[in-house]
């Protein structure tokens, strides 16, 4: 479906794990949550992005610090997870459709991307690479490859 949504595109289910609550102390499950959303196969008429279909998605002690509730004033930076929404962090995934140039539909990347079936990412650049050697498994780029991997 290349060619930024001109064609009709179906909306298929999107379970992802989002914030359901601000984190004391460590995360619990009650803490989070999955829901069921949908998402149309297509990038939005308009604009430049790509929609990937994530394969594997990391779990990274970072990620505790965005589960905090904002401090009023507090320098950050990175931002806090929003309530509500689907978590971040670094993933595998596979290009459905892409109306961004550095990107074609069925390659193999890796970077960050959220925790549900589907992710739109609209600013790719400069935090989705292409996989180079998917001779590796394909779940190393998620842990011991991912980061330091992409000077290869």
């Amino acid at each position: 479906m290349a060619g930024g949504g001109q064609e009709a595109a179906s909306a298929v289910g999107n379970r992802k794990v989002v914030l359901k609550s601000y984190v004391t102390g460590y995360p619990v499950v009650e803490d989070m949550e999955v829901v069921a959303d949908s998402v149309e196969l297509r990038v939005p008429a308009g604009v430049t992005g790509v929609l990937v279909k994530n394969l594997y998605l990391s779990c990274d002690p970072w990620m505790r610090g965005r589960m905090s509730k904002p401090q009023e004033g507090a320098a950050v930076s990175v931002p806090p997870f929003a309530i509500g929404e689907a978590l971040v962090n670094y993933g595998v995934c596979k290009v459905v459709e892409s109306t961004h140039p550095g990107f074609k539909a069925g390659e193999l990347v890796w970077g960050m991307s959220g925790w549900e079936e589907y992710t739109l990412l609209t600013q790719p650049e400069p935090l989705l690479f292409k996989i180079t050697h998917p001779e590796l498994p394909l779940s190393h780029y998620s842990g011991v490859l991912g980061e330091q991997f992409k000077i290869i």
